[in-house]
């Protein structure tokens, strides 16, 4: 006899996986997004920060340019609400300003995962200094990743 027709005649295979098996995978696959998504969202957030420095930079800058045609910085009902958005929409923008000296804020949106962030609201001056979370770089707990990334 052959030996295909011995196959043919013995128990036949069963094909697919088991339980186990499949438990397994998903076991993995379950690990792997529990270590992947923290870096993801961290990222994402990170992104959110970045829109929200450019948009005080965009706006310190519209404020010395105003300074520089008027004679002074515009006050505080002069800014413009175009400024006051962030594209992402998880920053507002608030500008406080006397004529001599203004302060720019970037507010996380209340309801966004940006409001439980590290670095909380960020402010800049028309000195040119920053701060993130209420901490400038030169208080100890700064964390130089909010303005430096």
């Amino acid at each position: 006899m052959s030996r295909a027709t011995t196959f043919s005649h013995g128990r036949q295979r069963q094909q697919g996986f088991t339980l186990i098996e499949v438990m397994i995978v998903v076991a993995i696959v379950g690990i792997l997004a529990a270590v992947a998504y923290p870096s993801y969202a961290e990222f994402i957030r990170r992104g959110h920060r970045a829109e929200a420095r450019a948009g005080l930079l965009q706006a310190a800058q519209w404020m010395e340019r105003a300074a520089t045609a008027r004679g002074t910085y515009p006050l505080t009902v002069q800014f413009p609400t175009n400024l006051t958005k962030v594209p992402g929409g998880r920053y507002d923008i608030a500008a406080v300003s006397n004529g001599t000296t203004f302060t720019l804020s970037a507010t996380p949106k209340a309801g966004t995962p940006q409001v439980g962030d590290k670095c909380g609201i960020y402010t800049l001056d028309n000195t040119g200094a920053r701060t993130a979370n209420g901490k400038k770089p030169t208080d100890s707990g700064y964390d130089d990743t909010c303005w430096g990334k």
